[in-house]
This record gives C-alpha cells, sequence and structure tokens, in this order.
C-alpha cells in the first residue's frame, strides 16, 4: 500500500529539505535519501538534535548508525532501506534522475521507493513533466525562493567579496584558487565532495564561524548543502564527467549559483579567472529558474537474475520499455563484473546463485581509490576469494588497515590514504563480512576519524592564515582585542604573531601581504592603543641616562630609536623629530616630541656648560664678548690662523677674562680644552653636520687618540671640529699640538734640529711619521743615514777575589800581567774580524722652517727671534758656530753621535723631624 505522493518542486533556496524533515517527524518512522553522504551527516545532526539519537539511524556507503529503536532513517539514495515500511520516504534532488553515473539509482527510487502514508519528491522544476508521466498520480507542490539571485559578471579575486564561495570542478585549479585567496584575503576553507563527512564539517565550520571569509568548492555546494554564501563565482564552466570533458549545463549551474542567498538575504553569481563571462540568456535563465525540462531519465533493470553470471549481466543490460527511460551507460559495478567474469578462477568458485549474488555484492564496493579499473578489479578478485571461504582473514585485513594509518606526508598523500580507507571502511559495513563487526568498523572508523583531522590540518595549514582568520572574526564580533608586547618587541595579538614594536613604531610582519596584511595591520594598531599610552608615560618619565644619541643625529630610547635631530634656527637649538606612528595618536606624538627636547637642550647645556657660560657672561664687553660670540659660532675651536686679527686686538685684560672661562690661545689653535672630552666631540660633530645640512654624518674620532690618520672624502672643516689638526697623512689632537709648538719654539728652526724623545712620545707616532707630521706643519725634513753608536758598556764589578789580587805586592801584580800577554794578544786576534764586519746604520731626520714668512704677521716674531739668537752662548742655536746643517757645514760623520739619557735623579728632601710621622717615612726609606 502506498499513501499521498507529493513532487515538491522549486529553484535553490525554497526550503524543499527543510520542509521534508518537517514531514518525516510528524510521522511515526520515515526515511529520507540524500544525494551525498555529506548532506546525510548534515540532516542526521540536525534531526538528532530534534529528537535525540535513540531514534535517528545514519546509512551511507562508509557510515552506519543504527540504534535498536531507530525510527527515523537518514541514508545515501543508494543506501536506502526499501523494505521496512516506514510511513514516510523522501527523496531529495530528483533531478540527478538524469545525472549519467548515478541516475539510475534515483530513477529506480522514483519508480520503487513509495511511504505507507506519503512519499515525497524534491528537486528542480525541470522534473514537472516527466514525473507527471511516470508517477501519474503524484500531486505537485510548487515553492518560490526565498531571496532574489542577480547576475554580477566578472570579479578579480582581489575584489571578491566577503562570504563568497568560488567553484571549480579540478583539483589543481582548486587548490590554486585556495592559495591565492590565502595570499590575497587570508585564507578559504575547501570543500570536496571526495572529503570526509569530518574533514568537511570541520572546514565548513571554519567558514560558518568566521575564521575565513571565503570558500572553494567542487560542485558539491551544489547538492543541498546549506552555507551562509553571499556571491557564488565560477572560476571555470567545464568539467570532465568521468568519459570527457564538457561545459555545464545551464541546469548544473543554476543549482549551484542558487546557493548564493540563504533565507531572506540575496544572492549574486558571476565568474572569476579565466572563466569567460556568461551569455546574456544563460545569466538571465539562472536569475529566473527557466531551464529545458527533462524528457529522457537514466535507467537500469533493479529486477537482477542471479542464476549465472551471464544472465545476472543480461539482465543488467536490458533495456526499459518506456520511451521515458534510456539505458544507463555501464558503471563501475557492472564492468567490475565483466571483467572478474571473464576470469577462470573466479568462475570455477561461481556454481550457485549464491555465490553469483556475493560475486555482485562484491562488485558493487565503489572505485575509491580510482587508480584504474584493472587494479579494482584484483582488489575485488581478493576479497571474493577470501569471502568464498568465509569472513575476510583479520590478519590480511589487519594488514591492509594499518599501512593506511599514517598521519604524516602533504594533502595529496593524506587524501589517497583516506580513499583507500573508504574501501575497508565500506566492507566492514557489509554484514558477515568479518568476523567482528562491530571491531572493524570501529577500528576503520578511528583511522579514517585520524586521517580526517590530518587532513583538515593541512588543508587549514596550506590555505588558511590563521592569523588572520582569528583576528578577522574578533574584529567581526567587535570585540576589544588583546596585545602583547615581549622583552623583544614582538607584538601578539590574540596569541597570534603581529609584528614588532620598535619604540613607538610598529612594524607589520614582512609574511604578510594583501588583504592579509590590512585586517593584521588594523587589528594590531587597535590592540595596541593602551601599549603606546602607557609606553609613552614610562617614556616621559624616564632619566636621561636612558636616553643618547647617535653619530648621525638619531635619538635612542634603550636599543630603540625614537627619534632623530633636525636642523634648528640656531647650530646649538636644534629641532626634534620624534618617530612615532600615525595610530598612535597626537598626545602620544607631542608627549614623546616634548621628551626628546628636553633632553637634547639639557645634553647640550651639561657638555658646553663653559661655553654657554661664558656667553651668559655680563662681564665681558667690546672685543672680548665679541671674541667669545665667535668661539661660540665656531662651538669652542678656532683654527688661530682665521682670527689672527681678532685676537692681535685683545688686550690682556681681555684675554685674562677669556681664560678665566678656560679659552686657551695656542700657536695654531684657539680653544677650551675641557670641549675636547669625547662626548663634546662626538655632540658637537653631530651639531656642526646638522647646520651644514650633510645627508650623511662623518663618524668621531675614537677617543683618546693623539693622532688619527686624514680622513678622505670630508667635509671641510672635519678635523678641526673634531679637534684636531691635520697635518700630511695624520692629523694631531690641537692640545697635544700646542704641546709639541711649545717644545719646537726651544728648538733652531733655521740651523736644523732633530726629534726629540719627548716629541715622538708626545705624539706618539715612529719617527717617519712624525717626519710627515712635522711636513704638514709647514717644516722641511730631510733624511740621512750614520752610522749607529750603541751604547757605552758600564765597567764590570769586581769581584772579592779581584779585590784580593788589588791589595797583593806589586810585583806579584806585575807577574801576574807579563803572564796574561799572551792571551791578550790572542784575544785581540780573535776581534779582528768583528772589527771588519759592516757598520749598522740608522735613518734619521733633520727639520727646518720651509714656509714663506709674512711680513705683515710675522716681522715681530723674527725680530725677538734674531734678538734671542744674538744673546746666545757661541757655539749655541743659531749661531754659525753652532751645530751646522747637511749642507755648507761640518762632515755630519765627523760629529759625536748624539746619546739620550734619563734625567739625574731628583734630590731627595730630607724628612722634619718635627713630623709626627716621620718615624714611619724613615722605616718606608729604608725599605
Amino acid at each position: 500500500m502506498q499513501g499521498q505522493i507529493t513532487a515538491v518542486l522549486g529553484p535553490t533556496n525554497t526550503g524543499k529539505t527543510h520542509y521534508a524533515i518537517e514531514r518525516m517527524l510528524a510521522r511515526n518512522s520515515g526515511v529520507i535519501g540524500l544525494p551525498l553522504r555529506l548532506l546525510a551527516r548534515e540532516v542526521y545532526d540536525k534531526i538528532v538534535a530534534i529528537r535525540g539519537p535513540s531514534v535517528v539511524a545514519l546509512i551511507t556507503g562508509e557510515e552506519r548508525i543504527v540504534p535498536p529503536r531507530a525510527k527515523y532513517w537518514v541514508c545515501t539514495v543508494e543506501a536506502m532501506p526499501l523494505s521496512i515500511g516506514a510511513d514516510f520516504v523522501a527523496i531529495d534532488e530528483i533531478q540527478l534522475c538524469g545525472d549519467p553515473e548515478r541516475g539510475h539509482i534515483f530513477t529506480d527510487r522514483l519508480l520503487n521507493a513509495r511511504g505507507t502514508h506519503e512519499t515525497l519528491f524534491l528537486g528542480a522544476t525541470t522534473m514537472r513533466d516527466v514525473i507527471r508521466d511516470l508517477v501519474p498520480d503524484a500531486y505537485f507542490m510548487t515553492r518560490d525562493r526565498l531571496s532574489e539571485l542577480v547576475y554580477a559578471g566578472s570579479k578579480k579575486i582581489s575584489r571578491m567579496p566577503g562570504r563568497s564561495a568560488i567553484v571549480s570542478f579540478s583539483v589543481e585549479n582548486l587548490y590554486g584558487m585556495a592559495e591565492l585567496i590565502k595570499r590575497q584575503k587570508g585564507g578559504a576553507a575547501v570543500v570536496m565532495g571526495a572529503l570526509s563527512p569530518r574533514t568537511r564539517n570541520a572546514q565548513v565550520e571554519m567558514y560558518q564561524n568566521g575564521d575565513v571569509d571565503y570558500l572553494v568548492a567542487t560542485d558539491a555546494i551544489g547538492m543541498g548543502l546549506n552555507l551562509d554564501i553571499n556571491h557564488v563565482a565560477f572560476s571555470s564552466t567545464a568539467k570532465f564527467d568521468g568519459r570527457r570533458m564538457r561545459e555545464l549545463f545551464p541546469h548544473e549551474m543554476g543549482q549551484i549559483a542558487g546557493r548564493a542567498g540563504r533565507h531572506m538575504n540575496h544572492g549574486s553569481f558571476g565568474v572569476t579567472g579565466e572563466a569567460p563571462l556568461l551569455d546574456d540568456g544563460l545569466a538571465d535563465a539562472i536569475c529566473n529558474h527557466r531551464f529545458a525540462p527533462l524528457k529522457r531519465l537514466e535507467w537500469r533493470n533493479s529486477k537482477l537474475e542471479f542464476g549465472t553470471t551471464d544472465r545476472l549481466i543480461k539482465s543488467l543490460e536490458q533495456q526499459p520499455d518506456d520511451p521515458r527511460l534510456m539505458r544507463a551507460r555501464a558503471a563501475d559495478d557492472l564492468i567490475a563484473l565483466q571483467t572478474l567474469s571473464q576470469d577462470d578462477l573466479v568462475n570455477a568458485r561461481v556454481n550457485t546463485p549464491s555465490d553469483v549474488r556475493l560475486l555482485w555484492d562484491v562488485c558493487c564496493i565503489p572505485d575509491f581509490r580510482g587508480i584504474s579499473p584493472g587494479e579494482h578489479a584484483n582488489l575485488l578478485m581478493t576479497v571474493f576469494n577470501h569471502l568464498k571461504e568465509g569472513p575476510l582473514p583479520e590478519d590480511w585485513l589487519l594488514r591492509q588497515i594499518k599501512r593506511l594509518d599514517q598521519t604524516e606526508g602533504d594533502i595529496d598523500a593524506l587524501s589517497k590514504r583516506l580513499s583507500f580507507i573508504r574501501t575497508w571502511t565500506y566492507v566492514s559495513q557489509r554484514k558477515n563480512w568479518t568476523k567482528d563487526e562491530n571491531h572493524w568498523r570501529a577500528a576503520t572508523r578511528a583511522v579514517e576519524d585520524r586521517l580526517s583531522d590530518a587532513l583538515h590540518d593541512a588543508l587549514t595549514q596550506r590555505f588558511v592564515d590563521r592569523r588572520t582568520s582569528v583576528l578577522m572574526r574578533r574584529l567581526k564580533q567587535k570585540e576589544s582585542l588583546v596585545a602583547d608586547v615581549n622583552d623583544k618587541g614582538e607584538v601578539t595579538v590574540e596569541g597570534q604573531f603581529a609584528g614588532r614594536l620598535e619604540g613607538f613604531r610598529f612594524t607589520l610582519d614582512k609574511s604578510a601581504e594583501g588583504d592579509e596584511a590590512k585586517t593584521l595591520k588594523t587589528a594590531a594598531y587597535q590592540a595596541l592603543a593602551p601599549e603606546f599610552s602607557l609606553r609613552s608615560d614610562r617614556f616621559y618619565n624616564a632619566p636621561d641616562t636612558e636616553m643618547d644619541f647617535t653619530e648621525q643625529g638619531g635619538l635612542m630610547w634603550g636599543e630603540y630609536a625614537v627619534g632623530k635631530l633636525v636642523k634648528g634656527d640656531d647650530p646649538l637649538k636644534p629641532r626634534v623629530q620624534a618617530f612615532v606612528d600615525d595610530e598612535a595618536g597626537t598626545d602620544v606624538s607631542e608627549k614623546v616630541t616634548r621628551r626628546l627636547q628636553h633632553f637634547i637642550d639639557r645634553k647640550i647645556a651639561n657638555l658646553f656648560e663653559p661655553m654657554l657660560a661664558m656667553s651668559r657672561d655680563e662681564t665681558l664687553t667690546g672685543i672680548a664678548r665679541g671674541f667669545a660670540f665667535r668661539l661660540l659660532e665656531a662651538q669652542g675651536i678656532v683654527p688661530r690662523d682665521q682670527v689672527a686679527m681678532e685676537v692681535k686686538d685683545l688686550d690682556q685684560d681681555a684675554r685674562g677674562l677669556l681664560r678665566k672661562h678656560g679659552v686657551r690661545f695656542g700657536q695654531f689653535t684657539i680653544f677650551m680644552p675641557l670641549l675636547l672630552k669625547p662626548a663634546p666631540t662626538r655632540l658637537r660633530l653631530v651639531l656642526w653636520a646638522l647646520s651644514e645640512g650633510h645627508d650623511e654624518f662623518a663618524e668621531s674620532p675614537p677617543p683618546g687618540l693623539v693622532t688619527i690618520p686624514s680622513v678622505k672624502d670630508v667635509a671641510a672643516g672635519y678635523h678641526n671640529i673634531c679637534g684636531y689638526r691635520q697635518a700630511g697623512e695624520r692629523a694631531i689632537r690641537i692640545d697635544m699640538l700646542e704641546r709639541l709648538a711649545d717644545m719646537l719654539r726651544n728648538e733652531d728652526s733655521r740651523g736644523g734640529f732633530e726629534a726629540s724623545a719627548d716629541m715622538l712620545s708626545i705624539s706618539g707616532m715612529t719617527l717617519v711619521q712624525f717626519s710627515d707630521l712635522m711636513r704638514g706643519l709647514g717644516y722641511k725634513a730631510e733624511e740621512g743615514e750614520r752610522v749607529k753608536v750603541k751604547a757605552t758598556a758600564a765597567a764590570p764589578v769586581k769581584d772579592a777575589e779581584e779585590t784580593a789580587t788589588e791589595e797583593a805586592p806589586v810585583e806579584a801584580k806585575a807577574e801576574e800581567t807579563s803572564a796574561e800577554e799572551p792571551a791578550a794578544e790572542d784575544a785581540a786576534v780573535a776581534e779582528a774580524p768583528a772589527e771588519e764586519a759592516a757598520p749598522e746604520m740608522e735613518t734619521f731626520f733633520t727639520f727646518t722652517w720651509a714656509r714663506q714668512q709674512r711680513q705683515n704677521n710675522r716681522q715681530g716674531g723674527n725680530n725677538r727671534r734674531a734678538e734671542g739668537g744674538a744673546g746666545r752662548k757661541p757655539g749655541g742655536k743659531g749661531k754659525p758656530g753652532g751645530k751646522p746643517g747637511r749642507k755648507g757645514g761640518n762632515d755630519r760623520g765627523d760629529q759625536k753621535p748624539k746619546s739620550w739619557g734619563a734625567k739625574p735623579a731628583r734630590k731627595e728632601k730630607p724628612i722634619d723631624p718635627d713630623n709626627p710621622f716621620a718615624a714611619a717615612l724613615m722605616g718606608l726609606k729604608d725599605k
């Protein structure tokens, strides 16, 4: 007996499946057949949530959950139990009767599946005519779409709106689209019919809860999967149907495009990538759901004969009697049966109708592996041979499952293992094929779950930036984000690495690109707002010791650059530019700027305090005050030849006032010795470079060096501002140069002189380097060579025996002397060759003043030098009879070489006996 038959027809998003669930739950029992096990699992979960798991069964090819008191059966169409006599039967997506691969299954359910009280066929309006012809007593119910569907044309991935599904029909294209979306949008969920329900549900959940805004899928989403999709974009309009590549039929495109817009939300569809624009007629047909009706359905005889394999094959190949039906092409199960029936070993073991039925059940194992028909037939032959002996051997089955229980590898490897385990999951669901059905069902399910989880993780890792997905969800929920900055400056937002905070500037993670970078930056700045405020407060209250300036004019707070110096109106009053992101706010920027300005102002005041105090001294008047400002402009160092006239105009009182402030009037430079220390020198060099407008600042010399190599390719005045005077290949510190000048005043610069040990010591140079320095200072250095005279050896200390000999009588000493005469002669002969050896030579330099004297500046000095020479002792320096030069005088070789020695020891001051520490001092002296 059969009840009312109703065909509920209409486009997508009309609530047909929801209506069927309501009708089934209104009955005492029911069966609903769905096109995909993914959709079957979704409907099962819905009904379980309403009625509980004790009365709901789930049957698919690879999954079987059947409680003892099951009343409602949710199944794939192939797995529907037709003989239980359920009150209600429903077949979803009935238009698949026209599918070349599975259409004959749906046609069989259309013709034969009936509920005792009610039967529903759910599908597209293209089935109206054929259902009316094949099921004359069916009623029709038309449901209108709940929302509008519009065509949006072509869109690039970069401009794809959120909540979009990109549809692809090949794995390569699908992966390529997912990777492109990851780079530009942060990631996408992936849905394919080949995924296990566990993997598919995990991917869909990631999309539904907002972790990702995009979905990349095959046409599996067109089979009733209910997702919150606003836009569907086709990346291709052709697919491989198992035999050949072909263009999608209009009704197929309409089924997929109709997934856009759920419930009352309007949806749109279009194309992307290399897919061509849709024709206006096709786009209009999809929008208005007008498609050509199906005229013929796929059909295969379901009344099979199991007498022999030949009769079974013949019954499967039977032609239909109705012109509205056409015989389906050979499916995988028929191809496998035909292959095995030609094997002699199989034919030898098929002797009874039960053997034929067993062989057919084995041939119905789907080719999940998809390697080749031959490989699939070999596997089926092995299974059949084992089943002929009884249940499958447990050790053999364990080996097949164990080699697949590996969660390592990439997406392709995991997908392949998952498809292989589906074969054994299907086998474990068959009754009487294993000894312990529950054990093997649980074992295969556990392996499938582990592989599913690993595949989900691999898909997520490859196609989703978890960081972006988490932040996008939190931003959409308008929740406050929490940022954490560790001691290395690494910023994490909601546990996701976002970049680095260096001072008051945030640097985004370099791996972020496109929209991902925008999302990450937005989330990071939103979360860092409190951190910027707290950090600026800490910086404002930080002591000056935590701050410093660099030789390039940068301003540092610890290890972070927080600003730089810029040129001001006065060289000693530079301005600061804070390094603060605009997103931190003007309050933070102004606070940082004020603190930096305070720091540099105090630094200048402290390091240049003598010079600034001199500029504020009101006792300096007239020429002295003008000279003080000249020193201030030159930052405390002025070459004397640049201010010769000003110095000449200064009287002794003015000079005395300036000397009180530490000004030294040197022969070469007028300077303030306190400003030659490393810290003022370093700051003075930075301020000079700023005022001169240098693009790149020269480095300051290392501290503590008397001379340094002359720096090439630097701006004029560099050595002077550093406190050095360039002379030849090296530059000498100006204070040490003045000490050297004091020594040179006592030398005969006209007749010539040699460098003394003190001169070499004070400059820290070798004799050759010193000669180059003197040339740079205006002296002429003439190199010569002479015999090196070794220091005379001191007389040996006589021992006690020699002393006793001296006290002996004169006669004994005379005898002793005569006895030693032969030995002395032998020693003289032995020393003769040594005297003939080449003497050791040494290089020396004679220095004379070489610059042409200027009459206007140096006449007085020359006169004083002449007067001083007139009063010198005969043979003294400057006299004609004094030390001759190399030319025009006596031969230098006739003179005795100079020998240098230490000064005589100072006479010790006698100890005052009245001193209370006299005894202690005497004790120390004795030691």
